[in-house]
Formats: structure tokens, C-alpha cells, sequence
């Protein structure tokens, strides 16, 4: 069951971090779905680490968006950054439809162009960031 809960975390991670816009272009009509919360604006608490494995301290608060429905039988989740409704309750609908027999088209149509287009950006930001690394060297004194 860890091996589900992975994938589930997986693209729920996909699907919380994809463009608001680029997420309604790909999933633009939404199936009938009961609603269990409706999405609703709160903040939470962010947590850092020292070296990221050192103590903890508050880095701050953030805004983030919550919603939960129900599509036959399965109850799809979702908790985005910032404060787009629409964003959280499709991003909920595509979680509950991932958990049904539904999963291998949404998977094609939706997920898989979501994590190339993330693959690509990632991509680009390293490329970019290369450009710039600067090489450091020190020369070594001989009375040492």
C-alpha cells in the first residue's frame, strides 16, 4: 500500500504545482462530483531546517488552497499554494479520478504533459544557472 500512497503523492505533487491556466487548458470540462469541502482559502506554517537536516525554526506563513470532492466512490483531495479555487477543486476531481478506472487516460491527457512541460522548466533553470557558474581555483604557495 506505500507503493500507492507514493504514486498518489506523486501526482498530487504533479497536479499542486502545475500552472493554474495550463491545468484548465488540459482538463477544461470538470465530470459531475459531490463536493465534501469546498475550496477554501487558509495559511499555514512554513518549516525550515538549518542545512536541512539541523533544528527546525518557522521560515514563515503561506497562503494555500484546500478542497475535497467525491466522484464515484473515490474521495480526491487537494491543497495548493496561493489562492486559486479552481485550481484546488480540479486539481481534487483529477486526484479522485486517478483512483478510478479513469487513471490511465488522465495519466496521458493530463499528467504526463504536466510533468514533461515541469522536466522542461527544471531543464532551463539549470541550463541557465550553468551559464553563469563561475570555476574557482587556489594556487597553492611553495612555503607551505
Amino acid at each position: 500500500m506505500a507503493h500507492g500512497n507514493e504514486m498518489r503523492a506523486s501526482w498530487m505533487a504533479v497536479l499542486a504545482k502545475a500552472p493554474s491556466g495550463r491545468l484548465a487548458a488540459l482538463m477544461p470540462d470538470l465530470p459531475a462530483h459531490d463536493i465534501l469541502r469546498a475550496p477554501e482559502i487558509g495559511a499555514i506554517m512554513v518549516e525550515g531546517r538549518i542545512g536541512g537536516t539541523g533544528a527546525r525554526f518557522n521560515l514563515g506563513e503561506m497562503t494555500v488552497t484546500r478542497c475535497s470532492v467525491r466522484l464515484d466512490g473515490a474521495e480526491g483531495h487537494a491543497c495548493i499554494q496561493g489562492r486559486d479555487k479552481d485550481h484546488a477543486r480540479r486539481a481534487a476531481v483529477l486526484d479522485a479520478l486517478m483512483q478510478g478506472g479513469a487513471a490511465a487516460r488522465i495519466r496521458a491527457e493530463v499528467l504526463d504533459p504536466l510533468t514533461g512541460a515541469a522536466t522542461a522548466t527544471r531543464r532551463a533553470r539549470a541550463e541557465k544557472a550553468a551559464a553563469t557558474k563561475v570555476e574557482f581555483f587556489t594556487m597553492m604557495r611553495g612555503e607551505d
